[in-house]
Formats: structure tokens, sequence, C-alpha cells
């Protein structure tokens, strides 16, 4: 595999930002659901992921699509690459 087909072949999920945590940090929480190992129900289930930032373009509320990327700092393995949804201002 070349470099271009790794890089493009990332993990990305799309999640809620939950708190802005410092300069350039987020946290976003993103949701799914997994078969109960017993009954077989489905329940829902969150991951909260520390997300780099570079242009703090989000704020909490709103919808953002990241991408899995080399370690930034201790906690952030994730970045943002797009804003899909402003959340709606009080």
């Amino acid at each position: 595999m070349t470099q271009d087909t790794d890089r493009n072949n990332r993990k990305e999920l799309i999640g809620f930002v939950r708190s802005k945590t410092g300069d350039k940090s987020v946290k976003v929480v993103y949701e799914y659901k997994i078969p109960h190992p017993l009954y077989k129900k489905e329940i829902r289930r969150k991951t909260t992921v520390h997300v780099h930032d570079e242009n703090n373009d989000s704020n909490v509320g709103d919808k953002v699509r990241i991408m899995a990327t080399r370690p930034v700092s201790k906690l952030k393995r994730w970045r943002i690459t797009e804003v899909l949804e402003k959340a709606p201002t009080a």
C-alpha cells in the first residue's frame, strides 16, 4: 500500500462537542448501538474522546466529523476534520 492509501483509510466518526477543555482541545461524544449479549436488544452506548481542534472552530453542541491521527498529546488521538452543524445559540 502507498502512503496516500494508508492516510485515506483512517477511522472517521461523527459526534457532538461535549466541552471545551482548553486551547485547541475539545471533548467529543459519539453514540453507537450494540446488541445485548444475552437478550439481543440493542442498547445505546456512548464514548467520549479528546480531540484536537487546530483552529478553535467548534463550540459546545456542534456536530463534528473527527478522524484518527497520530498522538498529539497524552490523551488526544483524534482531530476535527470539519464542523457539520453549528449549535443553535441561545
